[in-house]
């Protein structure tokens, strides 16, 4: 049994689902499904975390992969560990409890090691590379970040296709991009940036503009443009939601419609996302949701 200080700190990285801009495993799915929805959760998070410097303290998650509490600090060796325990994931057994939980999902649904390794690339990216120079860069990356996930739950659900990936991937890096333009001032105090910088040249924005306690008119149109590229790519992955039926139709509407009212949150705030990150009310997620079940044609 594991000590009730592990369960409280797993707890609290799954906690943090509160936060996003998408329901994780909301309770209309079946318990099947909520269970390996949030196993995966709580791997994404804990390798964001790692690569994001934003563990908790004291170092624990360092002991539970076999390390000193102060390697906590060196993410790339935290990522090494972290990916060692993955690999138990599929031949052996992990010491971290998330990584623990994980494993009968894997089993279960036949899951591979390729879209969890690409979440753990993604963030050894991220601490060697804080600046992308093209817009073909940036969707690179969100190709490790962002798209695994969606890859996953489809085969958590039965529900993979190749078509169905393709529509998968343009939400996924969609809702990453969506993430950088809500977060544009904390990347920077963390010396990253997310803005394609031909992007930036092209509306004369310079990093000390991003610095800014509100944007400019360059930043806001900057922010503007960024936040279309994002839609016509929910657009375009919008049609995976009329291609499955039931609970999952929902679930994944809810991840199109998370998207489009973060964006309609920044467009409200006058795309000056400087001050802090815009959030959608409940009920303009809602709205948005249900607009998304509206609108999207069934096929099959």
């Amino acid at each position: 049994m594991r000590p009730l200080s592990d369960t409280v700190h797993v707890s609290a990285t799954l906690d943090k689902a509160s936060a996003e801009n998408f329901p994780v495993a909301p309770a209309f799915l079946p318990r099947a499904w909520r269970d390996g929805l949030t196993a995966v959760y709580g791997y994404a998070r804990l390798v964001d975390d790692i690569g994001d410097g934003d563990l908790a303290p004291g170092g624990r998650d360092a002991v539970l992969l076999g390390l000193e509490p102060d390697a906590a600090d060196d993410r790339l060796a935290m990522l090494d560990a972290f990916e060692a325990d993955l690999r138990r994931v599929f031949n052996g057994s992990p010491r971290h409890p998330l990584l623990l939980a994980l494993q009968p999902v894997v089993r279960a649904h036949g899951l591979t090691p390729e879209p969890f390794l690409g979440l753990i690339e993604a963030n050894r990216q991220d601490q060697r590379v804080t600046r992308y120079e093209t817009y073909g860069d940036l969707v690179g990356y969100c190709e490790l970040s962002a798209n695994p996930v969606g890859r996953l739950v489809l085969s958590l659900t039965g529900t993979s296709t190749p078509e169905r990936i393709r529509r998968s991937d343009a939400v996924c890096t969609a809702l990453q991009i969506v993430e950088h333009i809500q977060d544009v001032a904390e990347d920077l105090g963390n010396d990253r940036i997310y803005l394609p910088a031909e992007d930036m040249r092209r509306f004369h924005v310079s990093e000390a503009d991003l610095a800014a306690p509100t944007a400019g008119a360059s930043v806001r149109a900057l922010v503007a443009f960024e936040t279309e590229r994002a839609r016509e790519l929910l657009n375009e992955g919008a049609p995976l939601v009329g291609s499955v039926h039931g609970r999952l139709r929902l679930l994944l509407a809810g991840f199109v419609g998370g998207g489009r009212a973060a964006l309609r949150a920044v467009t409200a705030a006058g795309f000056d996302v400087l001050p802090g990150p815009p959030k959608p009310t409940k009920s303009g997620l809602l709205r948005e949701v249900a607009a998304v079940l509206r609108t999207a044609p069934r096929k099959g």
